[in-house]
């Protein structure tokens, strides 16, 4: 497959501002990033089972390296055993970032931020994805699989991936979350 490369700009090529519905305007500064080099774990429950495959054949399709940590079925289980893999495996670095869902995304998410090199972000919309990486350098995204469509998860994956840590007073407030 062709790799994909993902940059969006509107009033120049690294900066757009939009207007939050209900807030202030936000700056998102978008870099592109080839994708094909980038690593991913993915795992879900039951409830994220159909959402989780539509997402790894996307991912598949764009020529991205993805790991898959379970469930393998839409019978019941327990997402902690699929999250603890997942998250272990991006704490360890045998992949850059992750993908974990569930019906609401709150289990496996809060399962994954047990993880001390771990920081896991749960997002439904636009706003909340991109700031997950630019304001919290999250390397998990928590996507709810009963609330979203797979259109929108597939969205808020690609705005995840392609932002980037803003650093600066973020970066001395993400120091301190791990409990050392």
């Amino acid at each position: 497959p062709t790799p994909l490369i993902i940059a969006w700009s509107a009033n120049s090529p690294a900066h757009t501002t939009k207007q939050h519905p209900t807030k202030q305007p936000y700056t998102t500064l978008y870099n592109p990033i080839n994708m094909t080099n980038l690593k991913l774990g993915i795992a879900s429950d039951h409830a994220g089972f159909a959402l989780k495959q539509t997402v790894i054949d996307w991912l598949q399709e764009q020529g991205i390296q993805v790991t898959d940590y379970g469930c393998p079925s839409t019978e019941s289980c327990d997402y902690p055993d699929f999250a603890h893999p997942l998250a272990t495996s991006v704490e360890n670095g045998t992949n850059d970032m992750g993908i974990a869902i569930c019906s609401t995304g709150n289990g496996i998410t809060m399962t994954c931020n047990h993880h001390q090199g771990i920081r896991a972000a749960l997002c439904w919309d636009e706003p909340l994805a991109r700031l997950a990486r630019q304001h919290n350098n999250a390397n998990i995204i928590g996507l709810p699989a009963n609330y979203i469509s797979a259109e929108k998860a597939i969205e808020l994956i690609k705005i995840f991936l392609t932002t980037e840590f803003e650093g600066g007073r973020h970066e001395r407030r993400v120091n301190k979350i791990p409990c050392q």
